[in-house]
């Protein structure tokens, strides 16, 4: 039996999007030429990237002439959220106290950080009680 396809996102399939993200419709060549020149990808690999990203649902495609120009359909902001909840479920049992105590027991969150996080707390807790009443 074939593994379960993962809908999230591997490393080299999230630096293809953030060149989407940026750019908009490309080239596979656009692409080759966006990627750092310290982790370059040959132009078969990101095509087949590309591709399995488009069956993820994550990339569409159309044709002009004999090229195919590829664009995101998933937004960044929707991607990111799809991969917070796969971690939230797979590493915390879908607690996010769990992982919000996670993240803040490691030591490298800074002053201004926890200050965003506090307002962003205030502002749920806000919505909540709205939502109650």
């Amino acid at each position: 039996m074939p593994p379960k396809r993962s809908n999230t996102l591997t490393e080299a399939e999230l630096r293809i999007m953030r060149i989407l993200w940026d750019r908009g419709e490309s080239l596979v060549s656009d692409l080759v030429s966006a990627l750092p020149a310290d982790a370059p990808l040959a132009y078969t690999s990101v095509l087949t990237t590309v591709r399995i990203l488009e069956q993820k649902g994550y990339v569409q495609h159309r044709q002009e002439g004999r090229a195919f120009l590829y664009s995101p359909c998933v937004a960044q902001h929707d991607a990111s959220r799809s991969e917070v909840r796969h971690v939230l479920h797979r590493f915390f049992d879908n607690s996010r106290e769990q992982l919000m105590l996670s993240l803040l027991g490691d030591g490298d969150i800074t002053p201004q950080e926890l200050q965003r996080l506090k307002e962003a707390i205030a502002q749920a807790e806000a919505t909540a009680e709205t939502e109650e009443s």
